[in-house]
């Protein structure tokens, strides 16, 4: 045979081996797509729906805070594959034990809760201890996670956000702070605002408002204690919506008292940026809807435990002027 020849025979060999490799691998024309939907179903198959139904009953309000919390469980169960049943019990302790119970009843395969108020859930934490349910405590109730039953704990420690916040107080020259409590019984508010007290080292005094229920009066109290006592240099809110509400307050009783809080939203960064509210306190409440929910699968589907025996801890972060640009284009997403 030629050389001549011999090259065409090869050149022959090579395409039908290429016409045999591209049929194989689902390239070309109308198999190619067939072929390529097959290739994207094996993908989908991979997060397909799995037969788990993660409860988070929360004392939440629906307010700007806890949004950002049901939002990033939501994503978490689109993430993982499974069902999320997520109720609110607008700081009511005995319909969140109510809410609770009936998650137990579902025979649910994990339960995230906060515990604001330990005492009048902790009934209904043992029936789910008792029916195996795994349980996790997330924005408040780390001290006592263990003893509701919880393999790990989400959020932030009060105590040391506080301290962290008060010394930042403390930093800018204050003499005397107001920290403003809007739910009663409430025992990680009150961390909180005995937290700032030991990190500012000075006068702190607590002020119960009716809370973010009722704005308008929250508006009128904290004016009214600003009126008062012009003493009052700095005022320390510990929710986004109260911290509006102070906001306001403070512009109403003529006061020059410079303003922070605990949580972010859109409105909160948005005031720093303008300068109304020096700093927040971020504890990242989108991590604390998320990874409960991540950590319950894992637990369900490989028996895993996160924390080592410790707290999972989401903050404290600050934001301020200098990185408010940047948090505002998330807080605008619904996830900061």
């Amino acid at each position: 045979m030629t050389s001549t020849r011999l090259r065409s025979a090869f050149a022959l060999l090579l395409a039908a081996l290429t016409v045999g490799l591209v049929a194989a691998c689902g390239g070309g024309g109308g198999n190619g797509s067939s072929s390529g939907s097959s290739g994207s179903k094996d993908e989908v198959d991979l997060t397909a729906k799995r037969d788990i139904t993660i409860a988070m009953v929360t004392h939440g309000d629906a307010g700007s805070f806890w949004s950002v919390v049901k939002k990033g469980a939501e994503q978490a169960a689109k993430d993982e594959g499974v069902t999320l049943k997520y109720t609110e019990s607008n700081n009511d302790p005995q319909a969140q034990a109510q809410m609770i119970d009936a998650a137990v009843s579902e025979k649910v395969d994990g339960l995230a809760v906060s515990a604001p108020n330990p005492d009048a859930i902790k009934g209904s934490l043992q029936k789910a201890k008792a029916a195996g349910i795994p349980i996790i405590t997330l924005n408040s109730g780390s001290d006592v996670s263990k003893e509701l039953g919880a393999i790990t704990h989400v959020g932030q420690d009060e105590t040391i956000a506080g301290q962290a916040a008060g010394a930042r107080i403390k930093s800018e020259g204050a003499k005397k702070v107001l920290c403003i409590i809007h739910e009663q019984g409430n025992i990680g508010l009150n961390q909180r605002c005995d937290g700032v007290k030991k990190g500012f080292g000075g006068p702190v005094d607590n002020l119960q408002v009716k809370g973010t229920a009722d704005i308008s009066t929250t508006q009128t109290e904290i004016k009214s204690k600003l009126q008062a006592d012009k003493s009052y240099d700095y005022v320390m809110a510990l929710n986004p919506d109260i911290a509006t509400a102070a906001d306001t307050a403070i512009k109403g009783a003529n006061s020059q008292a410079k303003l922070a809080t605990f949580d972010l939203s859109g409105d909160v960064v948005k005031a720093i940026q303008a300068g109304g509210i020096q700093f927040a306190v971020d504890q990242q409440q989108y991590l604390q809807g998320y990874l409960p929910v991540v950590f319950l699968t894992l637990y369900k589907t490989n028996a895993n435990t996160v924390g080592g025996g410790q707290p999972v801890l989401t903050g404290p972060g600050f934001v301020d002027k200098a990185n408010a640009a940047k948090v505002q284009q998330l807080a605008a997403s619904g996830t900061r």
